[in-house]
Protein backbone atom coordinates (compact mmCIF):
# COMPACT_ATOMS: atom_id res chain seq x y z
CA UNK A 1 0.00 0.00 0.00
CA UNK A 2 1.16 3.57 -0.66
CA UNK A 3 2.83 5.53 2.14
CA UNK A 4 1.04 8.86 1.68
CA UNK A 5 -2.40 9.98 0.59
CA UNK A 6 -2.53 11.27 -2.99
CA UNK A 7 -5.35 12.73 -5.04
CA UNK A 8 -6.05 9.40 -6.72
CA UNK A 9 -7.17 8.06 -3.32
CA UNK A 10 -10.21 10.29 -3.72
CA UNK A 11 -11.15 9.56 -7.34
CA UNK A 12 -13.32 6.53 -6.64
CA UNK A 13 -11.01 4.10 -8.44
CA UNK A 14 -8.58 1.38 -7.42
CA UNK A 15 -6.69 3.44 -4.85
CA UNK A 16 -9.96 4.54 -3.23
CA UNK A 17 -10.99 0.89 -3.03
CA UNK A 18 -7.70 -0.08 -1.39
CA UNK A 19 -7.90 2.82 1.08
CA UNK A 20 -11.39 1.88 2.17
CA UNK A 21 -10.55 -1.84 2.35
CA UNK A 22 -7.15 -1.62 4.03
CA UNK A 23 -7.74 1.30 6.41
CA UNK A 24 -11.41 1.82 7.20
CA UNK A 25 -13.02 -1.59 6.72
CA UNK A 26 -10.01 -3.20 8.41
CA UNK A 27 -10.68 -1.12 11.52
CA UNK A 28 -14.45 -0.62 11.52
CA UNK A 29 -16.15 -3.39 9.57
CA UNK A 30 -16.35 -6.99 8.51
CA UNK A 31 -13.88 -7.69 5.73
CA UNK A 32 -16.23 -10.10 3.98
CA UNK A 33 -19.32 -7.89 4.22
CA UNK A 34 -20.90 -6.37 1.11
CA UNK A 35 -20.44 -2.59 0.92
CA UNK A 36 -23.62 -0.67 0.13
CA UNK A 37 -24.26 3.06 -0.11
CA UNK A 38 -26.23 3.03 3.14
CA UNK A 39 -26.17 1.08 6.38
CA UNK A 40 -29.20 -0.87 7.58
CA UNK A 41 -29.76 -0.18 11.28
CA UNK A 42 -31.97 -1.79 13.89
CA UNK A 43 -33.51 0.96 16.01
CA UNK A 44 -35.66 -0.01 19.00
CA UNK A 45 -39.09 1.61 19.09
CA UNK A 46 -39.24 5.00 20.75
CA UNK A 47 -37.61 8.41 20.27
CA UNK A 48 -34.28 8.60 18.45
CA UNK A 49 -31.49 11.07 19.26
CA UNK A 50 -29.23 12.35 16.47
CA UNK A 51 -26.19 14.61 16.76
CA UNK A 52 -23.44 15.69 14.38
CA UNK A 53 -20.01 17.21 15.00
CA UNK A 54 -16.77 18.06 13.19
CA UNK A 55 -13.23 17.73 14.54
CA UNK A 56 -10.28 19.82 13.34
CA UNK A 57 -7.84 19.62 16.26
CA UNK A 58 -4.17 20.53 16.02
CA UNK A 59 -2.00 18.62 16.78
CA UNK A 60 -3.80 15.52 15.55
CA UNK A 61 -2.09 13.40 18.23
CA UNK A 62 -1.88 14.88 21.73
CA UNK A 63 -1.16 13.61 25.27
CA UNK A 64 -4.11 11.41 26.18
CA UNK A 65 -5.69 11.02 22.77
CA UNK A 66 -5.96 11.77 19.07
CA UNK A 67 -8.44 13.30 16.67
CA UNK A 68 -9.84 9.78 16.21
CA UNK A 69 -10.52 9.10 19.87
CA UNK A 70 -11.86 12.64 20.24
CA UNK A 71 -14.28 12.25 17.32
CA UNK A 72 -15.85 9.13 18.79
CA UNK A 73 -15.86 10.21 22.45
CA UNK A 74 -17.12 13.70 21.66
CA UNK A 75 -20.07 12.40 19.65
CA UNK A 76 -20.93 9.72 22.20
CA UNK A 77 -20.89 12.31 24.98
CA UNK A 78 -23.24 14.62 23.09
CA UNK A 79 -25.76 11.78 22.93
CA UNK A 80 -25.20 10.65 26.51
CA UNK A 81 -25.66 14.07 28.16
CA UNK A 82 -28.91 14.39 26.21
CA UNK A 83 -30.15 11.32 28.08
CA UNK A 84 -29.84 8.96 25.10
CA UNK A 85 -28.12 5.60 24.80
CA UNK A 86 -25.55 5.85 21.97
CA UNK A 87 -25.83 3.07 19.39
CA UNK A 88 -24.34 4.02 16.02
CA UNK A 89 -21.82 6.42 14.50
CA UNK A 90 -21.02 7.51 10.96
CA UNK A 91 -17.80 9.29 10.05
CA UNK A 92 -16.63 11.41 7.13
CA UNK A 93 -12.95 12.14 6.48
CA UNK A 94 -11.46 15.09 4.59
CA UNK A 95 -7.81 14.16 4.05
CA UNK A 96 -5.06 16.38 2.69
CA UNK A 97 -2.88 15.12 -0.13
CA UNK A 98 0.42 13.92 1.34
CA UNK A 99 -1.02 12.85 4.68
CA UNK A 100 0.82 9.73 5.97
CA UNK A 101 -1.31 6.60 5.65
CA UNK A 102 0.37 5.20 8.78
CA UNK A 103 -1.04 8.14 10.75
CA UNK A 104 -4.47 7.60 9.19
CA UNK A 105 -4.38 3.98 10.33
CA UNK A 106 -3.52 5.08 13.89
CA UNK A 107 -6.47 7.47 13.85
CA UNK A 108 -9.04 4.92 12.69
CA UNK A 109 -7.70 2.30 15.11
CA UNK A 110 -8.19 4.82 17.95
CA UNK A 111 -11.74 5.34 16.70
CA UNK A 112 -12.42 1.61 16.49
CA UNK A 113 -11.03 0.98 19.97
CA UNK A 114 -13.06 3.78 21.56
CA UNK A 115 -16.24 2.65 19.82
CA UNK A 116 -15.71 -0.97 20.86
CA UNK A 117 -15.06 0.06 24.46
CA UNK A 118 -18.37 1.91 24.63
CA UNK A 119 -20.50 -0.59 22.72
CA UNK A 120 -21.11 1.76 19.79
CA UNK A 121 -20.91 0.57 16.17
CA UNK A 122 -19.41 2.66 13.36
CA UNK A 123 -21.75 1.81 10.51
CA UNK A 124 -21.02 4.17 7.60
CA UNK A 125 -18.49 6.69 6.37
CA UNK A 126 -17.08 8.73 3.54
CA UNK A 127 -13.63 9.84 2.39
CA UNK A 128 -12.64 12.92 0.42
CA UNK A 129 -9.08 13.85 -0.58
CA UNK A 130 -8.21 17.51 -1.19
CA UNK A 131 -5.12 19.15 -2.71
CA UNK A 132 -2.12 19.82 -0.52
CA UNK A 133 -2.64 23.11 1.29
CA UNK A 134 -6.43 22.88 1.17
CA UNK A 135 -6.71 21.27 4.61
CA UNK A 136 -4.52 20.71 7.65
CA UNK A 137 -3.85 16.99 7.63
CA UNK A 138 -7.24 15.47 8.31
CA UNK A 139 -10.69 16.64 9.39
CA UNK A 140 -13.38 14.28 10.68
CA UNK A 141 -17.14 14.76 10.72
CA UNK A 142 -19.32 12.39 12.72
CA UNK A 143 -23.00 11.72 13.19
CA UNK A 144 -24.22 9.83 16.23
CA UNK A 145 -27.51 7.98 16.65
CA UNK A 146 -28.99 6.88 19.96
CA UNK A 147 -32.29 6.04 21.60
CA UNK A 148 -34.12 7.41 24.61
CA UNK A 149 -34.95 4.60 26.99
CA UNK A 150 -38.05 4.61 29.18
CA UNK A 151 -37.90 6.25 32.61
CA UNK A 152 -34.48 7.78 32.00
CA UNK A 153 -33.54 11.30 31.00
CA UNK A 154 -33.59 14.90 32.15
CA UNK A 155 -36.67 16.51 33.69
CA UNK A 156 -35.74 20.22 33.21
CA UNK A 157 -37.85 20.84 36.35
CA UNK A 158 -35.39 23.25 37.97
CA UNK A 159 -35.84 24.30 41.59
CA UNK A 160 -34.02 26.75 43.84
CA UNK A 161 -31.33 24.87 45.73
CA UNK A 162 -30.62 22.35 42.96
CA UNK A 163 -26.96 21.36 43.05
CA UNK A 164 -24.46 21.90 40.23
CA UNK A 165 -21.91 19.10 39.89
CA UNK A 166 -18.90 18.74 37.59
CA UNK A 167 -17.61 15.20 37.10
CA UNK A 168 -13.92 16.10 37.40
CA UNK A 169 -11.14 18.62 36.96
CA UNK A 170 -11.56 21.35 34.36
CA UNK A 171 -9.20 22.65 31.67
CA UNK A 172 -7.15 19.47 31.24
CA UNK A 173 -7.86 19.09 27.51
CA UNK A 174 -7.19 22.71 26.68
CA UNK A 175 -3.81 22.83 28.42
CA UNK A 176 -2.74 19.39 27.12
CA UNK A 177 -3.41 20.40 23.52
CA UNK A 178 -1.90 23.85 23.86
CA UNK A 179 1.35 22.63 25.39
CA UNK A 180 1.57 19.75 22.87
CA UNK A 181 1.92 22.32 20.10
CA UNK A 182 5.18 23.60 21.57
CA UNK A 183 4.43 27.14 20.36
CA UNK A 184 4.78 28.82 23.75
CA UNK A 185 7.89 27.15 25.09
CA UNK A 186 6.26 25.70 28.19
CA UNK A 187 5.53 22.14 29.27
CA UNK A 188 2.83 20.91 31.60
CA UNK A 189 2.55 17.22 32.57
CA UNK A 190 -1.16 17.17 31.72
CA UNK A 191 -3.09 14.55 29.76
CA UNK A 192 -6.23 15.42 27.87
CA UNK A 193 -9.36 14.20 29.64
CA UNK A 194 -10.71 12.87 26.32
CA UNK A 195 -13.04 9.99 27.24
CA UNK A 196 -16.47 8.54 26.51
CA UNK A 197 -18.80 9.11 29.45
CA UNK A 198 -21.88 7.12 28.44
CA UNK A 199 -21.29 4.36 31.01
CA UNK A 200 -20.89 6.82 33.88
CA UNK A 201 -23.88 8.89 32.77
CA UNK A 202 -26.05 5.81 32.42
CA UNK A 203 -25.19 4.82 36.00
CA UNK A 204 -26.45 8.19 37.23
CA UNK A 205 -29.66 7.98 35.20
CA UNK A 206 -30.33 4.40 36.32
CA UNK A 207 -30.02 5.27 40.01
CA UNK A 208 -31.16 8.87 40.27
CA UNK A 209 -34.53 10.13 39.08
CA UNK A 210 -33.99 13.82 39.77
CA UNK A 211 -31.46 14.85 37.12
CA UNK A 212 -32.56 18.24 35.79
CA UNK A 213 -30.06 18.56 32.94
CA UNK A 214 -26.65 17.33 31.79
CA UNK A 215 -24.16 19.01 29.47
CA UNK A 216 -20.55 18.46 28.39
CA UNK A 217 -18.47 21.65 28.70
CA UNK A 218 -16.36 21.46 25.53
CA UNK A 219 -15.62 24.61 23.52
CA UNK A 220 -16.09 27.67 25.70
CA UNK A 221 -15.50 25.63 28.83
CA UNK A 222 -17.48 25.32 32.05
CA UNK A 223 -18.47 28.99 32.31
CA UNK A 224 -19.87 29.30 28.78
CA UNK A 225 -21.86 26.08 29.14
CA UNK A 226 -23.40 27.16 32.44
CA UNK A 227 -24.24 30.62 31.05
CA UNK A 228 -26.10 28.94 28.18
CA UNK A 229 -28.11 26.81 30.62
CA UNK A 230 -28.89 29.83 32.82
CA UNK A 231 -30.09 31.94 29.91
CA UNK A 232 -32.03 29.16 28.19
CA UNK A 233 -34.02 28.33 31.33
CA UNK A 234 -34.02 31.73 33.07
CA UNK A 235 -32.33 30.58 36.26
CA UNK A 236 -29.62 32.20 38.35
CA UNK A 237 -26.76 29.89 39.26
CA UNK A 238 -23.92 30.61 41.65
CA UNK A 239 -20.69 28.64 41.57
CA UNK A 240 -18.00 28.83 44.24
CA UNK A 241 -14.48 29.59 43.03
CA UNK A 242 -12.97 27.67 45.95
CA UNK A 243 -14.87 24.53 44.93
CA UNK A 244 -13.71 24.39 41.31
CA UNK A 245 -11.56 21.26 40.77
CA UNK A 246 -8.44 22.38 38.87
CA UNK A 247 -5.17 20.50 38.71
CA UNK A 248 -2.14 22.37 39.99
CA UNK A 249 -0.33 22.08 36.64
CA UNK A 250 -3.37 23.50 34.82
CA UNK A 251 -3.55 26.36 37.30
CA UNK A 252 0.16 27.03 36.81
CA UNK A 253 -0.06 27.02 33.01
CA UNK A 254 -3.07 29.34 33.11
CA UNK A 255 -1.22 31.77 35.39
CA UNK A 256 1.75 31.87 33.00
CA UNK A 257 -0.32 32.18 29.83
CA UNK A 258 -3.08 34.41 31.16
CA UNK A 259 -5.91 31.91 30.51
CA UNK A 260 -8.95 31.35 32.70
CA UNK A 261 -9.57 27.62 33.31
CA UNK A 262 -13.30 28.33 33.45
CA UNK A 263 -13.17 28.92 29.68
CA UNK A 264 -10.84 26.09 28.64
CA UNK A 265 -12.20 23.16 26.63
CA UNK A 266 -12.93 19.83 28.29
CA UNK A 267 -13.49 16.56 26.43
CA UNK A 268 -14.18 14.09 29.23
CA UNK A 269 -16.27 15.95 31.78
CA UNK A 270 -20.00 16.34 32.33
CA UNK A 271 -22.11 18.87 34.18
CA UNK A 272 -25.06 17.56 36.21
CA UNK A 273 -27.76 19.70 37.81
CA UNK A 274 -29.70 17.60 40.29
CA UNK A 275 -32.09 18.01 43.20
CA UNK A 276 -30.34 19.07 46.38
CA UNK A 277 -31.62 15.94 48.14
CA UNK A 278 -29.83 13.75 45.57
CA UNK A 279 -26.48 15.53 45.28
CA UNK A 280 -24.52 13.26 47.62
CA UNK A 281 -25.93 10.16 45.96
CA UNK A 282 -24.90 11.46 42.53
CA UNK A 283 -21.42 12.29 43.83
CA UNK A 284 -21.08 8.73 45.17
CA UNK A 285 -22.17 7.26 41.83
CA UNK A 286 -19.75 9.44 39.89
CA UNK A 287 -16.83 8.70 42.20
CA UNK A 288 -17.41 4.97 41.73
CA UNK A 289 -16.51 5.42 38.04
CA UNK A 290 -12.92 6.09 36.88
CA UNK A 291 -14.06 9.08 34.82
CA UNK A 292 -15.80 10.64 37.83
CA UNK A 293 -13.28 10.11 40.62
CA UNK A 294 -12.79 13.88 41.03
CA UNK A 295 -16.50 14.78 40.91
CA UNK A 296 -17.30 17.93 42.89
CA UNK A 297 -20.32 20.00 43.90
CA UNK A 298 -19.45 23.48 42.65
CA UNK A 299 -22.61 25.52 43.24
CA UNK A 300 -26.37 25.69 43.11
CA UNK A 301 -29.40 27.34 41.57
CA UNK A 302 -30.04 30.38 43.73
CA UNK A 303 -33.16 31.83 42.07
CA UNK A 304 -35.49 31.56 39.09
CA UNK A 305 -36.71 34.18 36.66
CA UNK A 306 -33.41 35.71 35.58
CA UNK A 307 -30.78 33.94 33.50
CA UNK A 308 -27.32 34.60 34.87
CA UNK A 309 -24.23 32.88 36.22
CA UNK A 310 -22.46 34.27 39.27
CA UNK A 311 -19.02 33.37 40.61
CA UNK A 312 -18.51 33.63 44.37
CA UNK A 313 -14.89 34.56 45.05
CA UNK A 314 -12.80 33.41 48.02
CA UNK A 315 -13.46 36.72 49.81
CA UNK A 316 -17.23 36.31 49.47
CA UNK A 317 -17.89 38.80 46.68
CA UNK A 318 -19.76 37.83 43.54
CA UNK A 319 -19.24 38.69 39.89
CA UNK A 320 -21.26 37.80 36.83
CA UNK A 321 -19.71 35.46 34.28
CA UNK A 322 -20.44 35.71 30.57
CA UNK A 323 -19.84 33.54 27.54
CA UNK A 324 -16.33 33.22 26.15
CA UNK A 325 -15.62 36.36 24.14
CA UNK A 326 -13.11 36.04 21.31
CA UNK A 327 -10.78 33.12 20.73
CA UNK A 328 -8.48 31.85 23.46
CA UNK A 329 -6.64 29.64 20.96
CA UNK A 330 -7.73 27.78 17.81
CA UNK A 331 -8.11 24.17 16.75
CA UNK A 332 -8.84 22.68 20.16
CA UNK A 333 -11.50 20.12 19.23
Amino acid sequence: METFINLAHGDGGELTHRLIRDVFVAAFGKKDAALFDAASLHIPTGNVAVTTDSFVIKPIFFPGGSIGKLAVAGTINDLAVSGAKPLYLTCGFVIEEGFPIADLKKIVIDMANEAKKTGVTIVAGDTKVVEKGSADGVYINTTGIGVYEHNKGCSLAFEEGDAIIISGTIGDHGIAVLTARGDLGITAPTLSDCASLNGMIDSVLQQCGTVRIMRDPTRGGLATTLVEIAEDFQITMTINERSLPIKQEVHGACDILGFDPLYLANEGKAIFIVADSQKEKVIDILKSCPEGKDATIIGSITSKGKGQLLLETPIGSKRMLTRLSGTMFPRIC
